[in-house]
């Protein structure tokens, strides 16, 4: 099984041209803004990708050109696991499996129906592993169609099993990420989405961040993470800054996100497939302008 490294995995946006089109010039840009801020990883055809609406050939390319742009300087996983039936969701895991990701991102509600029990899940997921024997898994607890937190006993079928090396954690909740890392064992890392409880779910063991505001400040998570126990005056400081700044991903995300890139010279339209641009109004333009102002605070304090 690959290693995954610990640290920060950005869920990475899709750049589109205003034609719709991928843009995959500004695809290598973002990798690279990512490994310049000192990333360990990239979550890549993950919810922020809009892999919802992207064709499955798209999920398939976009995967192989961040593989290639990372050029092994980052880890990558990536999902694109968005169908229903299991014919179909063999299929598009394999592809994904074969552009060379590190790992291939399950999403742990397609795995069974809201109205079914893990025994379900457990024995879908168990199908899909001696399908695809040969691939080195993790999961995702995406929030849609439908948010599915994995229990304890998934938990541990999932490490006990050796199949997975990757959880990407939506539960929100400090003490039952704690208790998820006990269960894990070390065998299945796990990296929480949200910066409000980050601090102290790393303090209890949790492997890294893959979240939204990886994309405007990466290299804040990358510093908290590499301080946290020689500096932890400052990382408690800074995991404050982080929980408030996270308020803007409801700011008409993912196309905040792509106006932030671009105010840091990752040059890329606004476009996205999930709203229009102009929802993204005058007032959320001030917003991400005035959180630029703050970043740059904060690494000046930092020595940055």
């Amino acid at each position: 099984m690959k290693e995954i490294s610990r640290g920060v995995y950005p869920v990475m946006i899709t750049p589109f041209t205003d034609q719709n089109a991928i843009d995959w010039n500004a695809v290598d840009e973002i990798v690279e803004f990512y490994v310049r801020q000192g990333c360990q990883g990239v979550f890549a055809v993950c919810q922020s990708s809009e892999m919802f609406y992207l064709s499955e050939d798209e999920r398939v390319e976009l995967a192989r050109r961040v593989v290639k742009a990372a050029a092994g300087r980052l880890c990558v996983v990536a999902s694109g696991h968005v169908s229903d039936g299991y014919e179909d969701q063999v299929r598009e895991l394999r592809r994904v499996a074969d552009t060379g990701v590190d790992a291939v991102v399950m999403l742990s509600n397609r795995l069974a129906a809201q109205d079914e029990d893990d025994d379900v899940l457990i024995r879908n997921m168990h199908r899909l592993l001696e399908a695809l024997p040969d691939v080195n898994f993790g999961v995702y607890e995406c929030p849609h169609p439908y948010k599915r937190l994995l229990t304890e006993r998934v938990l541990q079928e999932m490490a006990d099993c050796g199949r997975f090396s990757f959880i990407k954690d939506t539960c929100c909740d400090a003490d039952r990420i704690a208790r998820r890392v006990q269960v894990l064992g070390g065998r299945v890392k796990l990296f929480n989405a949200n910066a409000a409880t980050l601090r102290e779910t790393l303090l209890a063991g949790a492997d890294g961040f893959s979240g939204i505001m990886a994309n405007y400040h990466p290299e804040l998570y990358v510093w908290l993470m590499e301080n946290l126990h020689s500096r932890p005056e400052d990382a408690r400081r800074l995991a404050a800054f982080l929980s408030m700044m996270s308020a803007a991903e409801g700011c008409c995300h993912p196309v905040c996100a792509k106006y932030h890139m671009n105010l840091v010279d990752v040059p890329m339209s606004l476009h996205t497939r999930i709203r229009s641009s102009e929802e993204f109004g005058p007032l959320d333009r001030h917003a991400i302008d005035d959180l630029l102002v703050m970043e740059q605070s904060i690494r000046g304090a930092l020595g940055l």
